[in-house]
């Protein structure tokens, strides 16, 4: 006989605004938004849910928060901060799954198959998820929200459905919850298929399960098909974490202040071009294509973009190639830098041989970015790298502001979520012996507390 899939989505409710909050308790119960750009009061990145109801949303002007709701508090954020209650909430989920699966810094999923048997004998599904979000609000200070269902697609919409709090939508009922909600609710939907549902006929999805699955396939091949199967409730898939590797790369830097020298903004440049190659090195990358788009103090822009021949990882090329494009771009340009992107994509596999004395470029460059990484791991500090290159070393003394760089905002790839959790991107089932023990003693002691209560 086929199990039901159970999926739970869980999701950190105003994740920002909510670790503001578990960092100074003074703050609960008050509204909270997190401010961006480069004093912290420039567009809201996270607002929690009492300011919202003062009309505070994310992407506003702080001065117009401020506006709104007089009696806010604003907070500069602490991305260090948020990596490390990211981290703690993920240590507490993977006590509950073999399968844990992050998709950004303060959401995951997690499989939830066979509880049944196991677990939810002397309990429910929906008391059980609640005792999850209550751990993590115990060990963090975080609130969370989630949903479980019989995929990892319609357990987001469930969360999305019931913010704050959890439910589980049960098997045989997924066709009724779906069927008057709209299409462009589905996580990853492009605007081009919901303009094309939109042809037929189908806003939600209720439309879509009364048209012909084949229908489906012919205008969108095996998705439209899928698509059918979930909107009719008959969709289940498993969880399976898959690390993929990535698809660019980017920095989008606002300097500390308006900066009228354009060769030091050159240098920052270079020096942050440095530290994206070395990253993509690391992940054993190589870039096709980069782009450089500078805004100045009135907010307009100009920028530039360029397609290698072939691939490339060596800096001596990729920043050879920006200077490029900056002086080209800066030759008519008078106002001050404000803000510097940059942008790798269309990357490549780049395999480097870590040999000290390899016969071509990649195993030397390969070999050296080792040994570097190896050297900056052991020996820097926060205010002094072991290893700098030029441009980096210059820029510390053009400018003291940059001697401790800020933390960047921590949208970090699903891969290096994994390896923080696990130390490797392999399979966590490697470790089922040990989640098994953890699992058993958490069920246990929910046990021993229902049976000393009951």
């Amino acid at each position: 006989m086929s199990r039901n899939n159970r999926i739970l989505h869980v999701d950190g409710d105003s994740f920002f605004a909510s670790c503001e909050i578990a960092l100074n308790r003074n703050l609960e119960g008050r509204p909270v938004w997190v401010g961006g750009g480069r004093r912290g009061d420039g567009i809201v990145i996270a607002a929690n849910r009492i300011a919202k109801k003062f009309g505070v949303v994310t992407g506003m002007a702080c001065f117009d928060a401020q506006r709104l709701c007089p009696k806010g508090v604003l907070c500069r954020p602490h991305y260090d901060e948020y990596r490390r209650l990211s981290q703690e909430m993920f240590r507490v989920l993977e006590q509950y799954s073999p399968v844990l699966v992050p998709i950004s810094i303060d959401e995951g999923f997690l499989d939830l198959t066979t509880m049944d048997s196991h677990v939810w004998r002397h309990t429910t599904p929906l008391d059980y998820v609640k005792k999850i979000g209550a751990h993590i609000r115990d060990a963090t200070g975080l609130p969370v929200s989630g949903g479980l269902a019989s995929s990892s697609k319609l357990a987001k919409l469930v969360t999305d459905a019931v913010k704050p709090g959890f439910y589980e939508l049960p098997a045989g009922e997924e066709k009724e919850f779906l069927k008057d909600r709209p299409v462009r609710e589905l996580s990853g939907i492009a605007k081009n298929r919901q303009r094309s549902l939109a042809a037929l006929g189908a806003l939600t999805f209720g439309d879509v399960a009364k048209l012909p699955s084949m229908l489906l396939k012919q205008k969108f091949g095996i998705w439209g098909q899928q698509l059918w199967l979930f909107a009719n409730g008959r969709w289940q898939e498993p969880l399976l974490l898959t690390v993929k590797d990535r698809t660019t790369i980017s920095s989008s830097t606002t300097l500390p202040y308006d900066e009228h020298d354009y060769e030091a903004a050159l240098t920052f440049t270079l020096s942050e071009a440095t530290r994206l190659v070395g990253q993509l090195r690391r992940e054993q990358l190589q870039a096709r294509e980069l782009s450089l788009s500078i805004r100045f103090n009135d907010f307009t822009e100009t920028g530039g973009s360029h397609r290698f021949q072939h691939a490339q990882f060596q800096n001596s090329v990729i920043n050879a190639t920006l200077e490029g494009l900056f002086r080209d771009m800066m030759s008519v340009a008078f106002k001050p830098v404000r803000q510097i992107r940059i942008a790798m994509w269309n990357l490549a596999r780049l395999d480097t041989q870590p040999t000290l004395w390899g016969k071509t470029h990649e195993e030397r460059w390969g070999a050296l970015d080792a040994a570097t990484a190896e050297l900056n791991s052991d020996f820097s500090r926060p205010d002094k790298p072991a290893l700098m290159t030029g441009a980096q070393l210059a820029l510390r003394k053009i400018d003291d502001a940059h001697k401790q760089p800020k933390s960047k905002c921590p949208f970090v790839p699903q891969r290096e979520m994994v390896k923080k959790l696990w130390g490797t991107d392999a399979d966590p089932l490697a470790h089922k012996g040990e989640w098994t023990e953890k699992l058993w003693r958490v069920s246990r002691g929910h046990f021993t507390k229902t049976s000393k209560g009951g």
